[in-house]
């Protein structure tokens, strides 16, 4: 059975960090695209960062470029997010998924991940 289980997430002062996992099961993540997106009240959900399953190169939303940091470590089968410099406006579930898509230019849309994970939320507040 394939899962996603996202962890991580809690209550943060402006400026902190937090280091978020998505641990999958059920199959082996290095061989498919991981993306994070978020979800903050009342908007859709935003693609965030992605990683490629062949080389590891990745991308960014333009808002978390030089704060947000994706990773991946296979031996573990977990993707992190390491979030840096924290603003309020990043307060969101933060959902990890898998797609077979990746487009060399930017992440897959969200309509290429088909599986996903519970969320986890990152609250960023003073």
């Amino acid at each position: 059975q394939v899962q996603l289980v996202e962890s991580g997430g809690g209550l943060v002062l402006p400026g902190g960090s937090l280091r978020l996992s998505c641990v999958a099961s059920g199959f082996a993540l290095e061989y498919y695209t991981i993306g994070w997106f978020r979800q903050a009240p009342g908007k859709g959900r935003e693609g965030v960062s992605c990683i490629s399953s062949s080389d590891g190169r990745t991308h960014y939303l333009d808002s978390v470029k030089g704060r947000f940091t994706i990773s991946r470590d296979n031996a573990k089968n977990t993707v992190y997010l390491q979030m840096n410099s924290l603003k309020l406006e990043d307060t969101a579930v933060y959902y990890c998924a898998k797609s077979n898509a990746w487009y060399g230019s930017h992440c897959p849309t969200r309509p290429a991940f088909d599986s996903w994970g519970q969320g986890t939320q990152v609250t960023v507040s003073s």
